[in-house]
């Protein structure tokens, strides 16, 4: 018995010597299963960069959101009356099926469901239906009181303006990634676009923890931080592109047409301040959406009436333009095909100045026989018809410039059967309104890095090349001023109270879809009208081009109604808002920013609000760390300056706060703030004097005031002599 008892632990002592030693068992590393087992990673998510205009709001970002867990395993149980996992999978799944997109039984599934050993897992989640929950959401689910129901903070792309130039920023949303995380991918637009630029880099946290995942006593954590993603800041003007949204949807919901697009650019620069198209949709939701391309960009179209814009512009810079010569309107034989005026008899012998202002297409047939086809096709080509303006955006169309058939010279002369894009018509227009210097339309202003606020890139304003004199510019802006203001004017419900605008409405046939080479005729809901407009006439700020396909009108609405209003409200209330030759508004008296970090913020307090702005401390007091606005901003009396100190928080009350002022105190603070809508702080979810702690969330939700600026229609009580497109 000693000899066998000895030989046991003889053998007990050379098995614990040789795992000591080697710290293998059975050909597997010891250390390593422990650290599978204790050891965990956390994954700290980064967030996607945010897309802002150019004033710095915000259009699309990352905003607070819920990930729903299910604790399934009884072990997390320590107190029988107070279960911390779900005791009643089938009456769970039942309550879970009313708040989130899946059905009872594949909740259910998900709570019963084992590990490939059989083993119940510790928690469950429920994939893309379980995260990007609302905090109205998940408060309803927690009054539930469903035993081992939580949540975790996430995050949800978010769009606060609702449909809000669509089709160019597109949408993001969160995908599972081969291993198992989600990751938010843009699917459309800029954020497809600019993904990788959006897209930050996820951080880690290595831990040691128990079976449960809970962190052991003084285990060291290794914190490897995320790096957010880039900020890009376009040329959009949120408030001009909010004009162009209201006025468009009210034009839409009125007229009913196939389709609208719409662009505002500055003519000096070729910035892109505003850009829709209907029908739309609402990037957070995608309700609405039915097609995936930027019209502006991706779609070709015949311009109609807005070519003789460019056409007329050639005749003159060539020296072929006789505004007091004589021509016989009404109708023009080449080579045995005819094309017309659009009342189909002319008006006699009239001058062509007359003619360009009636829109006869027979005055351009004779005027380009003076300029000569090939001299045509070349200044358009300068005018960049034909190629790619080189916006930064995918997916551009070039369009087509026609010369087949000699007749196709003359249409194309007057805006058929040759095809351009909108964002081509802008980019032409741009050399009309800034004196002979055409400029190429862009969108995005800059890119920043987030963590840094370094510059990674940034557009400036490029000239494209100048096809016509400065002369010939201004010369064009008036007589396209003279189809406004002008007797036998086709555009004089496009005039704008207290601004002069210049420009040339466009009335075009619609191919058929059938390949056939033929156009839609019947009646005058079957065309394309638009305008192409610039103001102030004198020295043009904007450019609109607007444009409705098939609107339904009623027997005495004329087709270019609906584009008319559309023009009308955008480039008054643009102006306006702009400041540019206003009549009626006051001068406002404003106070330039000073330096004031470093100093005492209670001393400044008293200076700021001496001054007549309302200063919003975060922290405790004491020096000042950092400031906005910076040094040099000018701010007018009652504006918001933020001041950051050390210390504690203490929430003030964001009670009509705009939706700038909050991101901006949401940046500087580091708060875990959700906002919800957009327009001005309606209500906060934490009252005001809380001293808050980090990470705790809170909601504010913002109301939509109306619009500050409105107009109403002109009312036209005589007939504009609009043009319809005739048979050649």
């Amino acid at each position: 018995m000693l000899v066998l008892y000895g030989g046991l632990f003889f053998a007990l002592f050379i098995r614990i010597f040789y795992i000591q030693a080697t710290g293998e068992v059975d050909g597997q590393q010891l250390e390593a299963k422990a650290a599978a087992l204790y050891e965990k990673e956390a994954v700290l998510s980064a967030e996607r960069g945010q897309i802002l205009d150019r004033n710095g709001s915000v259009i699309a970002q990352d905003t607070l959101s819920y990930r729903l867990i299910a604790v399934v395993n009884p072990q997390a149980t320590t107190n029988e009356n107070k279960p911390r996992h779900v005791v009643d999978p089938k009456e769970t799944a039942s309550v879970l099926a009313n708040y989130i997109s899946m059905e009872e039984s594949e909740i259910y599934k998900i709570l019963t469901k084992k590990l490939s050993d059989g083993r119940t897992p510790y928690q469950v989640e429920f994939g893309v239906s379980g995260r990007s929950i609302s905090h109205e959401t998940m408060t309803a689910i927690k009054n539930e009181k469903l035993p081992g129901i939580t949540f975790a903070s996430d995050s949800t792309r978010y769009y606060p303006n609702g449909p809000f130039a669509s089709h160019l920023i597109g949408f993001a949303l969160k995908e599972e990634q081969k291993d198992g995380n989600f990751k938010t991918v843009g699917k459309m637009g800029l954020e497809y676009t600019y993904n990788e630029e959006l897209t930050g880099k996820d951080g880690s946290m290595q831990y040691e923890s128990d079976i449960f995942g809970y962190l052991l006593p003084n285990s060291e954590k290794m914190v490897e931080p995320a790096k957010d993603g880039s900020n890009i800041y376009l040329t959009l003007d949120k408030t001009i592109q909010n004009f162009l949204e209201e006025a468009m949807s009210d034009a839409y919901k009125k007229y009913d047409p196939e389709s609208m697009v719409a662009v505002v650019a500055d003519p000096k620069t070729g910035e892109i301040l505003a850009m829709s198209q209907r029908p739309t949709f609402d990037p957070d939701t995608r309700e609405g959406l039915d097609s995936w391309n930027n019209k502006v960009i991706e779609s070709v179209i015949e311009p109609g009436s807005t070519m003789k814009i460019f056409t007329l512009a050639t005749a003159i810079e060539t020296g072929n333009w006789h505004p007091n010569a004589y021509f016989q309107s009404g109708a023009y034989t080449l080579l045995g095909d005819t094309i017309r005026d659009h009342n189909q008899v002319g008006w006699g012998p009239i001058t062509y100045l007359e003619g360009f202002q009636r829109s006869s297409n027979t005055a351009i047939a004779h005027m380009l026989e003076d300029i000569g086809n090939d001299k045509l096709i070349d200044y358009f080509k300068k005018f960049g018809f034909g190629e790619k303006t080189g916006i930064d955006l995918p997916g551009e169309a070039s369009g087509t410039l026609l010369t087949k058939y000699p007749i196709n010279y003359v249409t194309t002369a007057y805006g058929q059967g040759s095809t351009t894009t909108p964002i081509q018509l802008v980019q032409a227009m741009t050399a009309i309104a800034n004196d002979g210097k055409m400029m190429q339309p862009y969108v995005i202003d800059k890119i920043v890095d987030s963590s840094t606020g370094e510059v990674i890139q940034d557009e400036e304003p490029k000239a494209k090349g100048t096809p016509i004199s400065k002369e010939t510019a201004k010369q064009v802006s008036e007589i396209l001023a003279s189809t406004i203001t002008s007797e036998n004017g086709t555009a004089k419900r496009y005039a704008i109270e207290g601004y002069e605008v210049a420009g040339k409405t466009g009335t075009a046939y619609i191919p058929r879809s059938d390949g056939s080479g033929r156009y839609l005729t019947g009646n005058k809901n079957n065309y394309f009208y638009s305008f192409l407009g610039m103001a102030p006439a004198e020295d043009p700020q904007l450019i609109v081009y607007v444009g409705v396909k098939q609107p339904k009108l009623e027997a005495t609405e004329p087709g270019s109604q609906p584009v008319a209003e559309v023009f009308t409200s955008v480039m008054q209330n643009s102006l306006k808002y702009l400041n540019i030759n206003p009549e009626d508004v006051a001068e406002v008296q404003a106070t330039p920013m000073k330096d004031y970090v470093g100093k005492n913020a209670e001393n400044v307090q008293v200076e700021l609000m001496n001054e007549g702005v309302t200063p919003i401390i975060i922290g405790e007091g004491g020096n000042i760390t950092s400031q906005y606005p910076e040094k040099g901003i000018s701010l007018t009396k009652g504006s918001l300056v933020f001041l950051k100190t050390d210390g504690a928080i203490t929430l003030p009350s964001f009670k009509n706060w705009s939706l700038r002022n909050m991101l901006v105190y949401k940046m500087m603070s580091g708060l875990s703030i959700e906002i919800e809508g957009e327009g001005f702080v309606e209500s906060q979810s934490v009252s005001e004097d809380t001293i808050i702690g980090e990470g705790s969330p809170i909601v504010v939700k913002l109301k939509t005031p109306e619009e500050s600026y409105r107009t109403a229609p002109i009312e036209e009580t005589t007939e504009d002599g609009e043009e319809l497109p005739q048979d050649s």
